[in-house]
């Protein structure tokens, strides 16, 4: 670089000194920049040193295969680096990965071999062993959280034919592979209904709609036998993931089938379209509204609506959208008296408490049962963007003589309590 060589020179010479090693000290640096540059997330250490053990489509793991991270830091001739503090494995530097990013056809189609060596891992017997124990030793796998997590983000862009295979071979026995319940336990809302010991009812529909791999989708809705309102154990129907995560791909190919049911709501009574409006998904959002049985006011267990989830969650193009349509209901409450202006502007979203308010049929003045009016909330002092300031009343008089009855008893109790314990204090 001194001599006048921009970094792109540097890399590419950097590059070439790897390459020119030969032999399995090439193949693991350039697997370990592949590895590094593409991964979801940033790599463990152990996490990168068995992913470069995995032989794909082998039926067994070789732990005697595994290499040292001192052997593939070597191998890389210092463009790899470990970050003591974050225990994970980093490019030298940003302008790194950007250089091999422009420069795809150094590692191939990367992301079909990661996930080739990805389902090659979880369909090795020594991961398969552990699906069958209630309290899995995790300690002498530590490539599983990864391979579960990510080997479908991996085949959604780009699925090959390897791949493919070694998924539906997974999905032959899946209903009790451990790698479903890691998937589960990752998801924040359904964490606390996961259970190691019992069927998870996990199909590979139901996985394949949560990554959102729309060419495995579609092979599965195409066997007509096939389940396609099946709920697994958190209570989600294939349609609810795709929702969720936004694939919009996936949720066409499902409402390409006769039989699907587009309202079958999940444990908590959202429907599809309420999951996705709530993750403010706004392709899929239109994408069921297209949908002559879809009911775009269809409210939840706590009856709120899909209006009301996108207004309370800030996803203004959502709310357009579902504002768009004559038959929504715009001021619809919740169990607690609350309507999507109201939550608005609870949590302070000003632009689209405005447009819910210009829709007309919403009352800007309309208290819950126990709370200020909306507008009220949005013109206090530490939200600059009021909308407006009504006054506000406070509770109504017959509340407060009741609050003061309910607590006149315990009132009185602490009143002759603290009489008692000073005239003890005296004595």
């Amino acid at each position: 670089m001194t001599d006048g060589l921009g970094l792109g020179d540097a890399y590419d010479a950097t590059s070439g000194r790897i390459k020119g090693q030969g032999g399995g000290k090439a193949r693991l640096g350039m697997a370990t920049l592949m590895w590094v540059s593409y991964a979801e997330r940033p790599l463990k250490v152990d996490e990168l040193c068995y992913a470069l053990a995995v032989e794909i489509r082998s039926s067994n793991l070789n732990s005697d295969s595994v290499p040292s991270i001192r052997t593939l830091l070597a191998c890389c001739q210092g463009l790899v680096a470990v970050d003591r503090e974050a225990s994970v494995v980093r490019l030298i530097h940003f302008t790194f990965q950007e250089y091999l990013r422009v420069r795809p056809e150094l590692f191939g189609r990367a992301h079909a071999a990661m996930s080739e060596t990805c389902l090659s891992y979880l369909n090795s017997p020594q991961v398969k062993a552990l699906s069958a124990s209630p309290s899995p030793d995790l300690q002498e796998t530590p490539f599983l959280e990864y391979s579960s997590l990510y080997w479908g983000m991996h085949a959604r862009r780009v699925l090959s034919g390897p791949a493919k295979l070694l998924a539906l071979r997974l999905f032959e026995d899946y209903n009790h592979h451990i790698s479903i319940k890691i998937l589960l336990k990752s998801q924040r809302l359904y964490s606390h209904l996961v259970s190691f010991d019992k069927p998870s009812l996990f199909t590979g529909l139901h996985c394949t709609s949560v990554f959102g791999v729309v060419e495995m989708v579609a092979s599965f809705v195409r066997v007509e036998s096939y389940d396609i309102n099946r709920k697994d154990c958190v209570g989600n129907t294939p349609l609810v993931w795709a929702d969720l995560e936004g694939h919009e791909g996936v949720v066409e190919v499902l409402l390409g089938r006769d039989d699907v049911d587009p309202n079958k709501p999940d444990r908590y009574g959202q429907t599809p379209i309420s999951c996705a409006a709530m993750n403010g998904h706004e392709g899929v959002v239109r994408t069921l509204l297209e949908q002559d049985d879809v009911d775009p006011n269809e409210p939840d267990s706590d009856n709120r609506t899909p209006l009301l989830w996108a207004s309370s969650n800030g996803h203004g193009e959502v709310a357009k959208i579902l504002l768009e349509r004559s038959d929504i209901s715009p001021d619809k409450p919740d169990i607690l008296g609350r309507g999507p202006l109201q939550w608005a502007a609870l949590n302070k979203h000003k632009e689209l408490a405005k447009m819910l308010r210009d829709r007309g049929k919403v009352n800007p003045d309309k208290p819950d049962g126990s709370s200020p009016a909306p507008l009220w909330r949005a013109a206090q002092p530490y939200n600059p963007g009021a909308v407006a300031q009504p006054q506000f009343r406070g509770p109504p008089m017959w509340l407060a003589f009741f609050q003061l009855w309910i607590l006149f008893p315990y009132l009185l109790f602490l009143y002759f309590s603290g009489i008692s314990f000073f005239l003890f204090l005296s004595l």
